[in-house]
């Protein structure tokens, strides 16, 4: 795959696969990136459940903060990760676990051994994008 360009179909693709995500780097902080883009997909119908190992137990917009995917109660379609490209490949080997079907990086975030790590596991993979500027521009 080449992550410097994604198909419109590409990603529409994933949106109608996407019920459930798992937003990795969670922050419960209305200023931070990851809060509003939570805010965003859950207008858009989908169960966005956070992960911050920081804030366990707490809850944002509505849904209880995990320390890990593994702890997550419930299946994971997507993998929404806010966090610094080094530490993708950590998040991947949970998405892997988890059995998650895609992994997506936020803007300014590719990791490609561990894109092709995920890719090999049968994971579909989007970096340095958002899927709150994405889904607008697709018109979903």
């Amino acid at each position: 795959m080449n992550h410097d360009h994604y198909s419109d179909d590409y990603l529409r693709g994933i949106f109608r696969r996407v019920k459930t995500i798992a937003l990795v780097g969670a922050i419960p902080r209305p200023d931070r990136p990851s809060y509003r883009v939570m805010k965003f997909l859950q207008g858009r119908g989908f169960r966005v459940i956070p992960v911050n190992p920081t804030e366990t137990g707490k809850t944002i917009h509505s849904e209880m903060v995990y320390a890990s995917l593994a702890d997550i109660p419930a299946a994971i379609d997507m993998v929404d990760i806010f966090r610094r490209s080094e530490l993708v490949a950590a998040v991947v080997d949970e998405a892997i676990a988890k059995g998650a079907k895609i992994v997506w990086m936020q803007l300014g975030v590719r990791n490609d051994e561990a894109a092709a790590k995920a890719e090999a596991a049968g994971i579909d993979v989007v970096m340095d994008r958002c899927p709150a500027i994405e889904m607008p521009r697709l018109g979903l």
